[in-house]
């Protein structure tokens, strides 16, 4: 793992919350985008060399849905970058983390895995490598 790519946090209005998060750090989301295999709409501020993205569910039987529904807005994963996203799923693995589905197409052009937060005393824990097209 190189860094932290990003920390997601799950919010009940995205228009709501991107106001918030723009007085919060005077800035603007960079981008916004639907990912409709999640049941997501997303917002990604840029500050300094770390991102934070906004999750809104777009269907009631979306992860982030069900997240909100039990726990509430707030954090949701943290993302972490990575080289070799297929390397380090398999190594993960092996290392006892419990993964949560396959590697898929994320936001913010990025393939995505999961692991359960039981692995990880209790974080959503996400891999992102830079999706090349």
């Amino acid at each position: 793992m190189r860094k932290i790519e990003h920390i997601g946090i799950a919010v009940k209005d995205l228009t709501a919350a991107n106001d918030n998060y723009t007085k919060l750090f005077n800035e603007k989301p960079y981008k916004q985008e639907r990912v409709e295999s999640e049941g997501v709409s997303t917002s990604f501020f840029m500050i300094g060399d770390s991102k934070i993205e906004l999750l809104e569910a777009t269907s009631q039987d979306s992860a982030i849905a069900r997240y909100i529904e039990k726990r509430g807005e707030g954090i949701h994963h943290i993302a972490y970058d990575v080289q070799d996203i297929v390397t380090e799923r398999e190594r993960l693995v092996s290392e006892g983390f419990q993964a949560i589905g396959e590697i898929k197409n994320g936001a913010d052009n990025k393939l995505v895995c999961f692991f359960h937060p039981k692995s990880a005393n209790g974080v959503l824990v996400e891999l992102c490598q830079e999706r090349s097209e």
